[in-house]
């Protein structure tokens, strides 16, 4: 039987890290920080996971977090991104299929309709695309990453990236089960403003702009 590495990188998460967990008690997890200057670190000491030190930047730490997973699965999960109920079942079906990687629906812990129909529309244009981002828990048989050298080692796009490489290699497995992701990112900025943000960033990935050139407005 297949196995398992949930892989999550970290920066200054203290407040959603145990909530993040709990759920995951029984998981081989690999917990990758950042550099977090905040409470994370003491309060994963507590809980049951695999702590590592990587150099800040969502691939770079990913990637660490692979180079030591001993899973035939891998998991990458984001910080604010919680699995379903069930996904262990679900994603045995996927390890019984010829398919290579996948990624779960997703959904929002805030379930008014707007952020209804955002989930909505990120389902389906994975759906038709085969693009799939972090939100959406991408999974990948270990034996495929390491063959494509895992994410590249860029700033932004990451998801993006790899899960063009990967699509010519498959389309992306989808797991019903909606894995839920938190909302407040998207109320802190606002949810107009955030929807024609990442638009736009990813319209100038699209037409060739580097992710080097975009990270330098992306957090401002």
């Amino acid at each position: 039987m297949a196995t398992t590495t949930v892989i999550i990188p970290v920066l200054n998460e203290a407040p959603h890290i145990e909530k993040l967990l709990a759920p995951l008690a029984d998981i081989d997890v690999i917990v990758v920080d950042g550099g977090s200057t905040d409470n994370t670190l003491a309060l994963l000491a507590d809980l049951n996971a695999k702590v590592i030190q990587g150099s800040r930047g969502r691939a770079r730490q990913m990637n660490a977090g692979a180079a030591e997973a001993t899973g035939d699965i891998l998991i990458f999960l984001h910080a604010d991104t919680c699995l379903p109920e069930g996904w262990q079942n679900d994603l045995q079906d996927f390890t019984d299929s010829k398919k290579i990687w996948g990624r779960f629906n997703v959904q929002f812990d805030e379930t008014t309709p707007a952020f209804s129909v955002i989930a909505f529309m990120m389902n389906w244009r994975s759906r038709l695309t085969g693009i799939c981002t972090g939100d959406q828990a991408i999974f990948v048989r270990r034996s495929v990453f390491d063959k494509l050298d895992g994410f590249a080692d860029i700033p932004l796009m990451e998801d993006i990236d790899i899960s063009r490489r990967l699509r010519r290699e498959s389309w992306p497995y989808c797991i019903p089960g909606k894995a839920t992701t938190s909302a407040r990112r998207w109320r802190a900025r606002g949810l107009t403003r955030t929807v024609l943000h990442m638009w736009w960033y990813r319209l100038q990935y699209f037409f060739g702009v580097s992710p080097e050139r975009l990270v330098k407005s992306y957090y401002s």
